[in-house]
């Protein structure tokens, strides 16, 4: 094993701490989801695909700027999302089932997206992809940078609304205690509502980044699934700036992996750290 230079070593930091971003973004609506209306949602990954396929088309057939999908997108996986929990909602779904009914959604997006991109690799290209720029040694690339930034801003919006808002008390009052909350007057059902769409609509943005950023196939939509989940348990169901400080440890951590010892050994961080949070603190997992 041969120690890396300095320089690489504070570029893979860096690398990490922007691929820890797109984690946190990708976690944040799923942890909601868990978190808040206790389902664990895997057609969240799905979606996340189908908006960066959707950002790929935009871009390539009506010469769109990615960043204008940002307006297109998330709105109209709002609506989907909503339309989603409507009917999950019609039937008794424990988390258990939401998973595996979430998983076979998951099958058929995947199948969709399939057949109508096929399985070759597709790449979003905009003018965005080659720009960078420098800070003393480094170079940071402007699609990672404006992923990162979206990330946080994002994440404390989030936390700012479920701190301070009425809406987001009254979110944690529901996913606390249901039956009281709706005792108080809380309308649970409207609000599972906005909240599925809101996650959706989250998942609709973390595509357009994952597609700035990444070649699109179908096929890696499982991939990205272990890491995520990792994410989402490290930084705590429910939480708004916890998945995202739990992909950015996570990020950093398989950079520098990858950096001092080798690729293949990069998976096994992520798992590692939530074996141990789960050994050490399994009141809170």
């Amino acid at each position: 094993m041969t120690l890396p230079s300095l320089n690489l070593l504070l570029q893979s930091i860096l690398s990490g701490i922007f691929i820890g971003g797109l984690y946190g973004l990708i976690g944040l609506g799923l942890g909601l989801t868990w978190g808040l209306l206790r389902q664990i949602n895997l057609a969240h990954f799905g979606l996340v695909f189908l908006g960066g396929y959707l950002s790929y088309q935009m871009a390539a057939s009506w010469r769109l700027d990615p960043l204008v999908a940002l307006a297109i997108v998330p709105p109209a996986f709002f609506a989907l999302g909503a339309g989603m929990q409507w009917v999950l909602s019609r039937f008794a779904i424990t988390p258990f089932n939401s998973l595996l009914v979430t998983f076979g959604i998951t099958v058929m997006i995947e199948s969709a997206i399939q057949g109508l991109w096929t399985a070759d690799y597709r790449r979003l290209e905009s003018h965005y992809s080659d720009l960078k720029f420098t800070v003393g040694p480094l170079y940071v690339p402007v699609p990672e940078l404006l992923t990162f930034g979206l990330a946080l801003a994002i994440s404390l919006g989030i936390w700012a609304g479920l701190r301070y808002t009425d809406l987001g008390k009254a979110l944690r009052a529901m996913a606390e205690d249901g039956p009281i909350a709706t005792a108080f007057g809380i309308d649970a059902k409207t609000l599972s509502l906005v909240l599925a769409g809101g996650c959706a609509a989250l998942a609709g943005v973390a595509g357009v980044c994952l597609a700035l950023t990444f070649t699109l196939t179908p096929s890696q939509i499982f991939a990205w699934v272990g890491v995520v989940f990792a994410a989402v348990m490290l930084g705590g169901l429910g939480s708004a700036l916890g998945p995202l400080a739990a992909g950015v440890v996570i990020g950093v951590s398989e950079a520098i992996t990858m950096a001092v010892a080798s690729p293949s050994w990069a998976p096994i961080v992520s798992f590692s750290l939530l074996i141990l949070m789960l050994l050490f603190r399994p009141g809170k997992a």
